[in-house]
């Protein structure tokens, strides 16, 4: 949101700044549509005057252990140069209040039809997406529709493998 200082206080399409403290912490879920939304957030943050961080976990583990939560409770809340943050990474929720934050993040996240993410991550595994489209994906040059997989009863397309 931009704050608008010419509008009215009544306006309605007035908005408060962000408070300079804000942390929006959003844990991607694959194939959820979060490199859209995340993109958007990036095309946006310069004007409307907030940081976009990327968080990128070693080894892309998604669960962080005990000393690693408590850093990056430590790390998010004291960088206060970049605040207000919206934080993004494949990263699993972990509840941020035994770490003594001075302030909670606001959690977002997106959320999608489960057969649906299942059919976009089969076919993404073989295509890839427009984000980085020359990466060389793991089933690339895999023509094999999904109703042809979910035929042959295939690995790829059991929501276990998900």
């Amino acid at each position: 949101m931009v704050k608008n200082d010419t509008c009215p206080r009544s306006d309605d399409r007035c908005s408060a700044a962000f408070p300079a403290d804000l942390i929006v912490l959003y844990n991607r879920v694959p194939k959820t549509g979060s490199t859209s939304f995340t993109g958007l957030a990036y095309d946006l943050c310069s004007r409307n005057k907030f940081n976009v961080l990327h968080l990128n976990t070693s080894k892309n583990a998604h669960v962080l252990s005990l000393a690693d939560q408590m850093r990056f409770a430590q790390n998010i809340t004291r960088w206060t140069e970049k605040h207000p943050a919206l934080f993004h990474g494949h990263l699993a929720w972990f509840d941020l209040t035994a770490f003594g934050v001075p302030r909670l993040p606001v959690y977002i996240n997106i959320v999608r039809d489960p057969i649906d993410r299942l059919v976009s991550y089969y076919y993404f595994l073989r295509y890839g997406d427009d984000f980085r489209p020359y990466l060389s994906r793991r089933r690339q040059g895999d023509c094999k529709s999904m109703d042809e997989c979910v035929t042959e009863q295939g690995k790829d397309c059991d929501p276990m493998n998900m």
